[in-house]
C-alpha cells in the first residue's frame, strides 16, 4: 500500500494502481520508454492493473514481466468497462490516464492523475484528475516518490 499524507487533509491510502495503456504510459501501442521499470516498482507497492481494448494488439508483449495484471475490454463502451474495473476495487485506487473515456474511473479514483504526452489529453478529463502530469513517467513517478504530490494537493 502506498500512504500520501497531505497536510490539510486526510491521507491518501492506495492499494491499487489502474493505468489507461494507449496514449497514457503507451505510444501507438508501444511501452513508453522509463514506464516498465517504474510499473516494476510500484507493483511491488500495490497491484497494478493496464486497462486497454489493446487497439494495436501489442499490450501482452508489452507488458510481460511487469508485475502488472492486464485487462481488456470491446473498444464500445470502453468508459463503462473502465469505471465498472476501478469501481470493483472499493476505492483505494490511483487512476492514470488521458482519454475521454478515463472520466468515468477518475471519478471514483482516490487519486486521478491525468497525463498529456505524445497523444495529448482530453481538454473534458482535466476537470476531473487531481493532478496534471506532462508525461506518464512524471504520474508513476507521483506514485514512487509521494511527497511531491504533498505540494501540490495540500489546502
Amino acid at each position: 500500500m502506498i500512504k500520501i499524507e497531505i497536510p490539510g487533509r486526510e491521507a491518501i491510502e492506495i492499494e491499487h494502481i489502474v493505468l489507461d495503456y494507449n496514449g497514457t504510459i503507451a505510444v501507438d501501442g508501444q511501452l513508453i520508454a522509463g514506464a516498465a521499470e517504474r510499473i516494476r516498482e510500484l507493483s511491488k507497492l500495490a497491484r497494478v492493473y493496464v486497462l486497454t481494448a489493446d487497439t494495436y494488439g501489442t499490450v501482452q508483449a508489452q507488458c510481460a514481466g511487469l508485475g502488472a495484471e492486464i485487462r481488456t475490454f470491446p473498444r464500445a463502451n470502453a468508459a463503462d468497462c473502465k469505471e465498472e474495473i476501478a469501481r470493483s476495487f472499493g476505492g483505494k485506487a490511483a487512476c492514470i490516464g488521458n482519454g475521454f473515456n478515463d472520466i468515468k474511473m477518475f471519478d471514483i479514483a482516490e487519486l486521478a492523475i491525468a497525463v498529456m504526452d505524445g497523444e495529448g489529453v482530453c481538454a473534458a478529463l482535466i476537470s476531473h484528475a487531481d493532478v496534471l502530469v506532462r508525461s506518464a513517467e512524471e504520474g508513476l513517478d507521483l506514485l514512487l516518490k509521494p511527497d511531491r504530490l504533498r505540494a501540490t494537493l495540500r489546502t
